[in-house]
């Protein structure tokens, strides 16, 4: 991970491979940091716009040579967009923009970089440098390596430079959260990324608790013995074609004075490879089924970030670990299954997997007298089908928990759209022989699959976020998120937790 610091000063002074700025679209007369810079190079960035060469729009960067005018041999300039149009979520994407570029960069390792919007963008010192932390950190994730020559990044330092020192503590805050933040992003990253014989049920567990140790949470896990206890009747279903066991890890974050306070839950699907089982999936593509535990991953990843910004209020997090293999132990489409509510299901799909492991544990969070409870899952493809990769779904019984969730994903960039949760659909899941089946067909698939799990929610205010569309980046498109595990969820349920 890029190592990054604040500093006062002047940024056209920095000795750094290259330092970077920014532009609006359609400025034609730099100011600021970049006017500054502009006049010791002797109008070099007014010239890179006379010539149409550069615009200032969103996602695009210019690379300059200084000659020995400036202690920097090289300038990086990214474009802003419009400033009508600017936002946190547009400083993100310029800091990830230009890391991108300058990992592009030969003989790049130690930058500097201006704070984008923290002057003519309007945006807060804090809000802004966090945004910069973020984008820049996020941009330049590298996967676990399995090759005898790994690729890693050549980017080893960025120095944020603050020319007004009464703003330095706020951008030096900003920066420290986005690092908090970014890390909780790339545990999410890093578990979804690994190889399923290397992230079992187990494995994660271990791994989860290393980390609750290091930052401060509590962590539980129970095996399958203690579920049993439990009567988590469909969750141990699911696991028992698998010989790797199954385990469900629950991490605390409760800082002084908020032990009695009532938790906000979060509560991740982690199938840690999905074959389908009896249902078996297709072969092609079925690799991608190793980030079925990217629910499950966002919630340990987001827990991680909240203990590192040591926030005020109570959360526990909830991670449902289970492998769904399909050996002569494998459960059954047309098998009864009882839930650890009592609750029953016929199975229709054992495809259908995740809702039923989800149930268990939603109706093992009643026990903490939730405030609220959050889950997220790749539940559907259909979900894709409908939103495309731009936002998950959003279904929610609770209207004021819906309003939050929408704010913390317009303040993280992580979109939402909410999605229907009509009594109508319960129709479509009725079964003859026990109270619901866990598959409604085809129709109206991803709003069976949420009425699925409100059939075992109870007592709390409850949102499902279905982000199978979300989980996983099949190209560079988004500069925040390389080719590959996408960690989403995980600044969402921050922001979530910040302002609930």
């Amino acid at each position: 991970m890029i190592q990054l610091q604040v500093v006062q000063g002047n940024i056209v002074q920095q000795e750094a491979d290259c330092i970077v700025v920014n532009l609006f679209a359609g400025v034609t007369e730099p100011a600021g940091a970049t006017g500054a810079l502009d006049r010791a190079l002797d109008g070099a960035i007014r010239r890179l716009i006379q010539s149409g060469d550069f615009s200032g729009e969103a996602g695009t960067t210019a690379t300059l040579y200084t000659s020995g005018q400036i202690p920097a041999p090289r300038v990086l300039v990214v474009g802003l967009g419009p400033q009508e149009r600017f936002d946190l979520h547009a400083a993100r994407k310029a800091a990830a923009t230009a890391a991108r570029a300058l990992g592009r960069m030969k003989g790049v390792r130690r930058f500097a970089t201006v704070v984008h919007g923290g002057g003519a963008g309007g945006l807060e010192p804090t809000d802004a440098a966090q945004a910069l932390a973020e984008g820049t950190l996020l941009a330049d994730y590298t996967p676990p390596q399995y090759k005898r020559e790994p690729q890693s990044s050549h980017l080893e330092t960025c120095t944020v430079v603050e020319f007004d020192a009464a703003r330095v503590d706020a951008v030096a805050a900003g920066v420290q959260a986005g690092q908090a933040i970014a890390t909780g992003v790339y545990r999410a990253r890093d578990y979804i990324s690994e190889p399923p014989n290397v992230l079992t049920p187990v494995e994660f567990a271990r791994r989860a608790q290393a980390m609750a140790e290091e930052v401060g949470l509590r962590c539980t896990v129970l095996g399958e013995a203690e579920m049993r206890e439990l009567k988590m009747g469909m969750l141990l279903a699911v696991s028992q074609g698998s010989a790797n066991e199954a385990q469900l890890i629950i991490l605390e974050h409760a800082p002084a004075g908020s032990e009695a306070q009532q938790p906000l839950v979060l509560v991740g699907k982690g199938i840690t490879f999905d074959t389908g089982g009896i249902s078996l999936k297709p072969s092609a593509n079925m690799w991608y089924m190793k980030d079925d535990m990217s629910g499950a991953a966002a919630v340990i990843g987001a827990l991680e970030a909240i203990a590192r910004l040591g926030l005020p209020r109570r959360v526990i997090g909830v991670a449902a670990c289970v492998e769904n293999m399909p050996d002569g132990a494998a459960y059954r489409p047309g098998d009864i299954l009882t839930s650890m509510t009592g609750k029953t299901a016929e199975i229709i799909s054992t495809d259908a997997e995740g809702r039923l492991v989800l149930a268990d544990a939603l109706g093992y969070v009643a026990r903490f007298n939730p405030a609220a409870v959050v889950d997220l899952a790749t539940l559907t493809g259909a979900i894709g089908v409908a939103l495309g990769t731009q936002a998950a779904g959003l279904f929610a019984n609770d209207e004021a928990l819906q309003q939050a969730l929408l704010g913390a994903a317009d303040r993280s960039g992580e979109r939402l759209w909410p999605m229907p949760l009509y009594d109508e659909y319960k129709e479509e899941i009725k079964s003859d022989m026990a109270e619901v089946k866990n598959s409604g067909g085809r129709d109206g698939g991803v709003a069976t699959s949420a009425k699925f799990l409100e059939h075992f929610t109870e007592g709390y205010p409850w949102a499902h976020l279905d982000i199978a569309a979300m989980a996983w980046a099949k190209s560079d498109q988004n500069p925040l998120i390389p080719k590959g595990a996408a960690g989403y969820g995980v600044r969402l349920l921050v922001e979530l937790a910040k302002a609930y």
